[in-house]
């Protein structure tokens, strides 16, 4: 492995994946873990087919949706997931200044208070990454 290669890799021979179709890492954990959520939720109600999964994928996560879009359409191959559509909501970033007490929106990551320009905040949204609902 070069040192190009640490933020991408080629999954040859995992299973439902071909050869040469590169993805993602981080998206691909991210999804790999979902498809595990999603066929142990698909078996213990008796579901042969899911036609949507909504994510809800905060700001802050660092996550980008078309990589995830394609992981998802990799790893749904062969499963219950197949063809479903993955619908993904983004969260913004938001804090809460502990000087003045204002909620802010964070945008282009300037974590600053947008009414007292003060740093001492608390993340209150933007983190989230789950399940939003399963459609079948």
């Amino acid at each position: 492995m070069t040192d190009g290669d640490t933020a991408r890799f080629t999954p040859h021979g995992v299973a439902g994946l071909r050869p040469g179709r590169e993805i993602e890492m981080h998206e691909a954990t991210i999804i790999e873990s979902l498809m595990s959520i999603l066929v142990r939720q698909a078996r213990t109600h008796g579901v042969d087919h899911i036609q949507r999964v909504r994510l809800k994928v905060g700001a802050l996560k660092a996550v980008e949706p078309q990589a995830l879009r394609g992981c998802f359409e990799i790893f749904a191959e062969g499963t219950v997931a197949e063809g479903a559509e993955l619908a993904i909501e983004t969260v913004a970033a938001r804090v809460l200044c502990r000087t003045c007490g204002v909620e802010s929106l964070i945008q282009r990551f300037r974590f600053r208070c947008s009414q007292c320009d003060g740093d001492d905040l608390s993340v209150v949204g933007g983190e989230e990454l789950y399940i939003e609902s399963i459609e079948v």
